[in-house]
């Protein structure tokens, strides 16, 4: 894969209209291109990215776009929009594929069809790195040591598996820590949920034993070892062994439920697979995908992308499948309820991520049919949940532009809060809220790095919050701006953010309001400040309220949790940590006395010393570990 120099239109015309520029430029970059696969990507006069697309000939492809009446209104408008494009050459279209779902994702263009609620999917991990593996979920990076199984839809089907894993094999789930330190068994081993490998209830060897028996049923093989769990029951029954007879009954009952929660959708015909529907309603789609491993239901999930009216659902479908499977595992099968335009294609840029031969299937009858009807009908209900709620979310937002005189409703939300406790493990926060709701993906933290910030300065807090995220709003011109920013605040924190973004000079690019809480800080009466205006309140009880009080709520629920989860993090990795004969009781007591590791670095012997539980010894010991002595 090499890019392309991307060459500077010559002689542009820049006072004929710009549908005209537009297509002169983009005639102008054709002269040009080579006649080989890329990826091609199209922006305005800001360095926006309009759109990303993917050709088998970057030539012919882009050659299609100066024939400007032969485009949809929508297409059109994109060309009329375009200033400048960027080109990458591939080695083949299939890379070319995988490099336009990665773009995608990554730049989210206005134009193209977008996968905007993709999220990662929870595993459940078998660790293998303590001599009794631990069972439990993972989200995240697979950097850690062991076995893999998913992805999971949700966290409720992972839970779900894990249940059963612990009351068929009593396996543990505790950290090596709490493993380690046990000298009985815990609560676990008494309801029947773990065999206590770390008191010896249980042999090592027999332990291994069982992670073996849960692994075989994460793989699918839980036939063969039902039939192997029955025998040994009924052999034990045979022998008057009836307490051992009745565990075994009690493991098999366990891996049948699996069965029976999953609603009778566990395929007889595959193994593993994804089975993805899609419904079109209301100029808006949704997508269902199922996820069967191991010959088991692992939850399914509904997506929602954007798309324009002119694509089809089997555009779209390709599309999502590309993006959907850019970061996950890829099952060996995938079913689909519609026919993609390149299927070859996505079979062949499938099969190169993951490295063995991927189908995608449109089933025609049989069981799999009946799996993707399934899978529509939920999108069909899902879609049309989603619908009911946009409706009642732009009626809110239609408010909001009269409350605070818009000029249309809000797109684009952001709540800013802080948090601290004395100034301490200080955060900055805030949330993003739209016409779909929250966009949870969007929530972005800070951590207060200013060393002049006094301890608990609510001001200098909020200033340097602003500064950085609209410093980069600014420089980044694929950053979406807010139409409508809300603070947590009065005229104090208003007047702050008013003067950040002045000196910014992007203080006309959005709409400032602060919200005070109420006397007594009673919700229902909350003051709202904005500039030019006096200062108004709403009356109680009315859905506009409401809905900013779940906004304010909100930026202060992920701002606290985000604050305290930074706050455990620092109690737990601590300079503190590596003096000797300090442990968590005066690690816990120096903190709170002096707010933070740094402030007791600073602190003199005397100061310590004054600390419940340090001596005057113990003060001279950490004065000496911090000062290298």
């Amino acid at each position: 894969m090499s890019e392309t120099e991307s060459p500077t239109p010559e002689n542009a015309p820049s006072e004929k209209a710009p549908t005209l520029v537009g297509v002169k430029r983009i005639a102008d970059y054709v002269k040009r291109l080579p006649s080989k696969p890329g990826v091609y990507r199209m922006m305005d006069e800001h360095g926006t990215v309009l759109y990303v697309g993917k050709a088998k000939d970057l030539k012919k492809r882009v050659t299609a776009y100066t024939k400007y009446d032969r485009h949809s209104t929508r297409i059109r408008r994109m060309i009329s929009a375009t200033t400048q494009m960027e080109f990458v050459v591939c080695a083949s279209e299939t890379e070319a594929l995988l490099l336009e779902a990665t773009l995608i994702k990554r730049l989210k263009p206005r134009y193209n069809i977008l996968l905007r609620d993709d999220k990662s999917f929870p595993y459940i991990l078998v660790r293998k790195d303590h001599e009794a593996a631990q069972v439990n979920k993972h989200r995240g990076a697979r950097n850690i040591k062991g076995d893999y199984y998913g992805p999971f839809a949700s966290a409720v089907a992972v839970n779900r598996t894990l249940d059963t894993l612990q009351r068929a094999f009593r396996l543990r789930n505790c950290t090596d820590s709490i493993y380690e330190t046990r000298t009985r068994p815990c609560l676990q081993y008494q309801i029947k949920r773990c065999s206590a490998p770390c008191t010896g209830e249980i042999s090592i060897q027999d332990y291994d034993e069982r992670i073996q028996e849960a692994e075989e049923f994460l793989k699918g093989k839980s036939d063969s070892l039902r039939k192997r769990l029955t025998g040994q029951m009924n052999e034990a029954a045979q022998h008057l062994h009836y307490e051992k007879a009745a565990e075994l009954r009690d493991r098999i009952q366990a891996m049948a439920q699996v069965t029976a929660s999953s609603g009778g959708l566990n395929p007889m015909t595959f193994s593993d697979g994804d089975v993805i529907g899609l419904y079109t309603g209301g100029g808006q789609t949704c997508i269902q995908v199922f996820f069967f491993r191991a010959g088991q239901n692992w939850g399914n999930s509904s997506h929602f992308p954007r798309h324009g009216k002119d694509e089809t659902s089997g555009e779209v479908l390709q599309a999502f499948i590309a993006q959907f499977y850019s970061n996950k595992p890829i099952p060996k099968q995938i079913f689909v309820s519609e026919s993609l335009p390149n299927l070859n294609l996505v079979e062949d840029a499938l099969s190169a991520q993951s490295g063995r031969r991927i189908e995608v299937l449109k089933p025609e009858r049989g069981e799999k049919k009946k799996l993707i009807r399934h899978a529509v009908n939920n999108a069909h209900e899902a879609l049309a949940r989603k619908l009911a709620e946009t409706a009642s979310q732009a009626k809110l937002l239609d408010e909001l532009q009269e409350i605070f005189g818009l000029e249309a409703p809000p797109e684009r939300i952001e709540v800013y809060d802080n948090s601290h406790i004395q100034g301490t493990n200080a955060i900055g926060a805030f949330i993003v809220a739209g016409p779909s709701g929250f966009q949870k993906r969007d929530y972005r933290s800070f951590n207060i790095k200013d060393k002049e910030t006094a301890p608990g300065d609510d001001y200098a807090m909020m200033r340097e919050v602003f500064r950085r995220r609209f410093s980069r709003l600014a420089k980044d011109k694929s950053l979406e701006w807010p139409d409508l920013v809300l603070i947590d605040g009065g005229k104090g924190q208003l007047s702050v953010v008013t003067e950040t973004l002045d000196e910014l000079g992007v203080l006309e690019r959005t709409t400032l309001v602060a919200i005070a809480k109420g006397p007594d800080r009673n919700a229902g009466r909350e003051t709202f400040f904005m500039n030019n205006s006096p200062e108004f309140t709403l009356p109680p009880r009315t859905p506009a309220l409401y809905y900013l009080q779940r906004l304010r709520d909100e930026a202060h629920r992920f701002a606290i949790g985000t604050h305290r989860a930074r706050r455990k993090k620092d109690i737990r990795k601590n300079p503190l940590d590596g003096i000797s004969g300090i442990g968590p009781s005066r690690k816990k007591a120096l903190l709170a006395h002096f707010g933070s590791a740094k402030a007791v670095k600073s602190a003199s012997v005397e100061e310590m010393a004054h600390v419940e539980g340090i001596s005057l010894k113990m003060a001279h010991l950490i004065h000496d570990y911090f000062h290298d002595r």
